[in-house]
């Protein structure tokens, strides 16, 4: 074999082993980095928010304390996030971020932490 022929198979080993990472994580749930990040309180105000209306409890945003993303068509995010309801507690919310960027409410309940 020349000194070619090995780079490209080693180079096509390589290629497909990221490709077979990268293919894992489709579906899958991913950690969010940073809960304070614009876009993330955006969504977790938005979880909050879209329970009350449906509910009228009087729930107040505090802060997204963890979260979880998930790509399908568009994107899910399972938030937990911190309410005030004359108390402070938390609930796990997941909203579908559809790819035009508006957002369904899909689930919200008391967080069992």
């Amino acid at each position: 074999m020349t000194n070619k022929a090995i780079f490209v198979l080693l180079l096509s080993l390589v290629l497909s082993s990221l490709y077979a990472s990268q293919a894992a994580n489709i579906g899958g749930w991913t950690p969010i980095r940073d809960v304070k990040d614009p876009h993330i309180v955006e969504i977790g105000k938005f979880a909050v928010s879209e329970y009350d209306k449906q509910n009228n409890l009087g729930l107040r945003f505090v802060e997204v304390l963890s979260g979880e993303s998930q790509v399908v068509s568009g994107m899910n995010y399972r938030l937990i996030v911190s309410v005030n309801e004359g108390k402070t507690k938390k609930y796990k919310a997941v909203v579908w971020e559809k790819p035009s960027k508006s957002m369904t409410l899909k689930s919200f309940e008391p967080a069992g932490m």
